[in-house]
Formats: structure tokens, sequence, C-alpha cells
């Protein structure tokens, strides 16, 4: 079995795979991460989105190995273990973002990158953005609010 070396939430991760292995199921299997969920196996949902090297990816449909050598950040890797949250999820939880919660990891990833790249998106931005994850009870307009709103904190927080 091919070894991998890759850095999973700013942490080294040596660990050997089967060359098929997709990088969601080595998240969730062996390294236990399970908040990145696995939705359709399609890339249609989104669910399965993580950071890569800074760059929102769908995991479902990435082996394992395409990741050597990269950064991957999941759901767990945003804020330090029992430290505050990073603001898109403070944002999501203040305005109400999230109902059932299954498509939220995604969605969160995938505002992160957004607000990496441009951190002062208008809603038009943050609705195409998000037009690759699929939310079945939000309605999305609480989730674009949620956006907006870490971005105002993370311009704030910028500014101090």
């Amino acid at each position: 079995m091919p070894q991998l070396q890759l850095s999973v939430n700013g942490r080294p991760v040596s660990v050997e795979v089967e060359p098929q292995t997709l990088l969601v199921d080595l998240l969730r299997g062996p390294l236990g991460l399970t908040g990145t969920h696995i939705g359709c196996d399609t890339s249609q949902c989104g669910a399965c989105t993580v950071l890569l090297d800074g760059e929102a990816v769908k995991s479902c449909t990435m082996l394992a190995l395409q990741a050597e050598g990269c950064g991957v950040t999941t759901i767990e890797g945003l804020s330090p273990e029992g430290g505050p949250l990073h603001p898109v999820q403070d944002a999501f939880v203040a305005c109400h973002g999230l109902q059932c919660g299954f498509c939220t990891p995604g969605m969160v990833m995938t505002a992160v990158c957004l607000l990496q790249q441009e951190p002062q998106p208008d809603a038009e931005r943050i609705a195409h953005a998000l037009e690759g994850n699929l939310c079945r009870c939000t309605g999305y307009v609480n989730i674009v609010e949620s956006v907006q709103t870490a971005a105002r904190t993370m311009a704030e927080g910028a500014a101090r």
C-alpha cells in the first residue's frame, strides 16, 4: 500500500492508503474526522467540502493520494480544540444558517474559502460561490446572511 504524507488541520499525517481510497473516506475513517459528511458521492451536494491548500474541494471525488504533500483543513480544524468558533461558524449559529446541520460543514468550508479570496462579497457573489452546496432545509436566505455577517465580523477583527 502507498504511504501518504500530508497535513490535516495543521498536523502532519503519515498513513498507508489503498490507491482507490477517497479523501473523504480517509478523513472519516482512519483519521476519525467525521465532520466532513458524505451526502451524494457524486460531487453534487458539497457536504464533503474541505480546504486543500486553502481551496475548497469536494473530498468525495478526490483520491486521498492526490492530497500528497498538501494541507487539508476540515471543519474540525477551523477553530482550536476548546477555543472559540471560527467567525463563519459563529455567524451560522447567530443567523440561523443551519437547521438539520448536514450540509453545514460543507457550506462553512466553502464560505471560509470565499472570504479568504474575497473579504466583502455581496449577496449575489455569495450565492454564486455556494452554488455547489445543496441545502434541503433553509432556503439559503439565512446562509447568505450568515456569510455576510461573518465577512463584517472578520473585517472588524482585521481593522483592530
